[in-house]
């Protein structure tokens, strides 16, 4: 698929796919058929279920997850809004590909394809407190490069590497959903209380700078985003597309996921959230996504660390479904009284 303007995004999302409903129907047949009193599992059984209607089979299959982590560099970093240095971003890349990274790990526990796509590193988006962080032609390669990441795969897991991300984030978070920058901005990777402030306020400066464009959710991308962030969002969509269903990570990939269900509200149908990440702001941002309270996240571990290390914690939990649902045994099968009665 080529993604050449921001309409060709809307029109890859005016007609998606939704989920097998056959499948659906089947994996809570063989859900009930289990030797095991209804609901015991709990969320186990939900997530199978869900699982096999995206995948449109039941029993579902879980053998190739494959994550895909986007890097990139943002402008904004220069104002002092990270604890690290922009030149960090390329060294955790090559950190990745030398297997030393906590999403390496992690990736291997899983038994999944692990793919690092670095986005133009030697070339940070503009910084937004002074003009559009991208144009819409950079959007686009960005989304462009995510749209066939994984769509692939059983199991898609998205996430990134960037810094001052968190920052591009924020931003969005109050652009999309509203706000100011103290109602989003948080330490990040480790800022300190001056460096939160600072952040914040270039979310402020930013906001008033760009005004009635972010009422357009690709054009606030544009304004506030990052191309890792783009390539996230686009990541996402393109697994929709090939209904291949998606653990979401952290706080910057829920601001690519927030895009997306801006533009459609039921864009993030096909995804979980793997965790609740320790930045302030990500509880609101997972209300805002409708997978706060009711669809809360699978994982509540403190961590923040970006890199889709949440959501690959979270494809155990997933994986554990599937081997429940497609493993155990029936009444039937098993000679076991299913307590119905006559």
């Amino acid at each position: 698929m080529t993604i050449a303007t921001f309409d060709d995004i809307r029109g890859l999302l005016a007609c998606l796919p939704g989920p097998d409903a056959d499948a659906i129907a089947a994996a809570e047949a063989r859900d009930r058929r289990l030797t095991k009193p209804p609901g015991s599992l709990g969320r186990l059984e939900r997530v199978a279920v869900w699982l096999a209607g995206w995948q449109g089979r039941d029993p579902p299959r879980i053998e190739r997850i494959r994550i895909a982590i986007f890097a990139a560099n943002h402008g904004v970093a220069a104002r002092g809004v990270s604890a690290f240095p922009a030149e960090v971003t390329g060294q955790m890349v090559a950190n990745f590909g030398a297997g030393g990274a906590a999403i390496n790990q992690l990736a291997a526990l899983a038994g999944a394809e692990l793919a690092v796509v670095p986005l133009e590193l030697d070339r940070p988006t503009r910084d937004f407190c002074e003009a559009p962080a991208m144009t819409e032609a950079e959007v686009c390669a960005a989304f462009e490069a995510g749209l066939g990441a994984a769509a692939d795969a059983d199991l898609a897991c998205v996430g990134e590497m960037g810094i001052g991300n968190t920052t591009a984030a924020a931003a969005l978070g109050a652009a999309l959903f509203g706000g100011a920058g103290r109602d989003w901005a948080g330490p990040g990777a480790g800022l300190d209380a001056d460096g939160v402030a600072r952040k914040a306020d270039a979310i402020d400066r930013a906001l008033a700078l760009h005004g009635d464009r972010l009422a357009d959710p690709l054009a606030a991308l544009a304004c506030l985003g990052g191309r890792e962030i783009a390539a996230m969002a686009g990541a996402m969509l393109g697994c929709r597309v090939k209904r291949v269903p998606v653990i979401l990570d952290g706080f910057v990939n829920c601001a690519a996921a927030a895009v997306l269900k801006r533009l459609d509200g039921g864009a993030l149908d096909h995804c979980l959230a793997g965790h609740l990440s320790a930045e302030p702001a990500a509880a609101r941002m997972l209300d805002r996504l409708g997978m706060g309270r009711r669809g809360r996240p699978l994982l509540d571990l403190g961590m923040r660390l970006g890199e889709a290390s949440g959501a690959a914690a979270a494809a155990l939990l997933v994986k554990a479904a599937v081997a429940t649902h497609a493993g155990m045994a029936t009444f039937a099968e098993a000679g076991v009284a299913d307590g119905a009665g006559p």
